[in-house]
């Protein structure tokens, strides 16, 4: 199997017209505004694009826009996760034949399973694709359902496109025992940050993130991540610092938060989808205070 890294992977939002419909007009300007602001890959729809509140059709129909609007310039990755290990199984044959590069596919949705089921689970989603597959470990978002790195080995013996773990858990020793287990088994074997921490991962051996921040920063997160594909961990402190006051600024309200940011940016993009709820205008306020007192951000782009 052909090595595919990944890189600075972008997770676009998704943008919705005021009825909540997919507006795919903002879909391929905001592909655009990320390709042309520093994106290696772009991944869709993760949970920053509500993939949760996306009928299947919606999936693939987004999927293969993204696709055809990206034309080849960079690979996209699509996210294929569901409760049923058919459901996703299917979805991401169909991103494979739509021209997608690679599949990330996290614990399954509502069910709380052993290690043993999710072996079997992430083996009946990357045997249904030739293309690399990547495992997203994200137990904050998935009721503390964790990925280890005894099953990672496992998996490893079930499929040969098992390229990865995208962690978003922030779990250090996690992500030390995997790099030390898994590529012995598989030496290409490759960890990517799920989070725009980058420092700290790259120095466990990350050579990837996957980036939600990169929508209101794209050229903060940039800077991060040069430094620390070559290893300057030191010189990527300042930006990483300024990553993480952003971080910390949108992270409870989430996409909302996300999605507001870009507002302030000049990239609006709709409001989430329902259950979702925009910001209030208090927060709004606080939000926007919030971005002043971030000096890096001067310097990002404005509109799309």
């Amino acid at each position: 199997m052909t090595v595919f890294k990944p890189g600075l992977v972008h997770t676009p939002v998704t943008p919705f017209t005021g009825e909540h419909r997919i507006d795919y007009k903002l879909v391929g300007r905001l592909i655009d505004f990320h390709i042309e602001n520093g994106a290696e890959a772009i991944a869709t729809p993760m949970h920053v694009g509500e993939a949760v509140s996306l009928p299947d059709a919606e999936k693939r129909e987004l999927i293969a826009a993204v696709v055809k609007h990206v034309g080849g310039r960079v690979p996209v990755i699509a996210h294929a996760s569901d409760s049923g290990t058919g459901i996703a199984a299917d979805l991401a044959r169909f991103a494979e034949q739509a021209g997608a590069a690679a599949i990330v596919s996290t614990t399954p949705y509502y069910w709380t399973p052993p290690a043993a089921m999710l072996v079997e689970h992430f083996a009946g989603i990357a045997s249904a694709v030739k293309i690399p597959f990547f495992v997203h470990n994200a137990p904050d978002e998935m009721a503390g359902i964790k990925v280890n790195a005894e099953l990672c080995c496992k998996l490893i013996g079930r499929a040969e496109n098992f390229a990865g773990v995208v962690d978003s858990g922030l779990d250090w020793q996690f992500m030390i025992e995997l790099m030390t287990d898994a590529p012995r088994l598989r030496a290409d074997f490759q960890l990517i940050s799920g989070v725009d921490y980058q420092v700290s991962a790259r120095a466990i051996g990350a050579t990837g993130l996957f980036s939600t921040l990169a929508s209101i920063a794209p050229k903060l997160v940039r800077a991060m991540y040069d430094d620390c594909r070559a290893d300057r961990l030191f010189e990527a402190r300042k930006a990483q610092e300024d990553v993480a006051a952003l971080r910390q600024l949108v992270k409870a309200a989430g996409v909302a938060g996300i999605k507001a940011a870009m507002r302030e940016m000049g990239r609006d993009v709709g409001a989430p989808r329902p259950p979702l709820q925009p910001l209030e205008p208090e927060a709004v306020a606080a939000l926007k205070a919030g971005l002043a007192a971030i000096p890096a951000l001067a310097d990002e782009p404005r509109g799309f």
